[in-house]
């Protein structure tokens, strides 16, 4: 695997804290072995910090903001205050992930009978370059192996790479919602609506779930849980379009709301 020797000037890191003086706190780069930074106090919270062992301690696992890199005399400067919470939980995610998918594609290369850094010559690195990191390409072999056929990699290896995606990651799901006034003034409107309803819940993706369930005279909820957010937002519309065009063939009307209405 290709790993740079120094993060560079505004990228999030994790690290763990080490030895922490009353000026600042140093921390070792877990994503970067042998590299250690350091976070003036000034750096570690905003405000006034009258006691810094308030805001951090020794062995705490903290994401921290690369303000400058000095590779020449090995020294990297860093801020605590500069990450906010969202940033953190997504950098501690992405970290995790590669730890995950490091630990896969070691099982990978032993049931080969392969070392690690073969696979990654072999095709790792073309992983990690095509898919942007290699949990990525261990989700999509996950979902469906053919993509990674279709991308043009080929080989013995995807039936081991396949396997142990398949045995140790979860596809993540999404779940959008919205509401429906159903309207008809046919005598058998209340049959149509059913009717086409339940055609509205069809989909033609298997990993696709549509569900539209009675709230009270005439709304309707509508739940949509797809692999990610534009295939949910694309079989919603495809659905609530369905039933805007029958229930006008049949004297009636279809408006949807993201919100419940009152």
């Amino acid at each position: 695997m290709i790993k740079k020797e120094f993060p560079e000037e505004g990228e999030l890191v994790v690290g763990t804290v080490g030895k922490v003086q009353n000026f600042g706190a140093f921390i070792t780069l877990d994503e970067y072995p042998g590299k250690e930074g350091f976070i003036h106090i000034a750096e570690i919270a905003t405000g006034w910090v009258k006691r810094i062992r308030n805001h951090i301690k020794e062995k705490q696992k903290v994401v921290c903001k690369v303000l400058n890199v000095d590779a020449a005399k090995d020294h990297i400067d860093l801020s605590l205050k500069r990450v906010n919470e969202h940033q953190k939980r997504d950098k501690i995610q992405e970290w995790k992930n590669r730890q995950k998918a490091t630990r896969l594609l070691d099982r990978v290369a032993k049931q080969l009978g392969k070392t690690s850094d073969q696979c990654y010559k072999e095709f790792g690195n073309e992983l990690i370059k095509k898919y942007g990191t290699l949990y990525s390409a261990f989700e999509e072999a996950a979902y469906d192996i053919d993509v990674l056929k279709k991308d043009g990699f080929k080989g013995d290896w995807l039936k081991s790479f396949e396997e142990i995606a398949k045995a140790n990651i979860t596809i993540p799901f999404v779940d959008i919602k919205g509401y429906l006034t159903v309207t008809s003034w046919e005598s058998d409107g209340i049959n149509h609506i059913k009717n086409i309803l339940m055609k509205a819940e069809e989909s033609e993706f298997e990993d696709v779930e549509i569900k539209i369930r009675y709230v009270g005279a005439p709304q309707y909820i509508i739940k949509v849980k797809a692999p990610d957010y534009k295939i949910a937002e694309e079989e919603m519309k495809k659905a609530v379009e369905k039933i805007k065009e029958h229930m006008k063939k049949h004297n009636g009307d279809c408006e949807f709301h993201r919100k419940q209405e009152e």
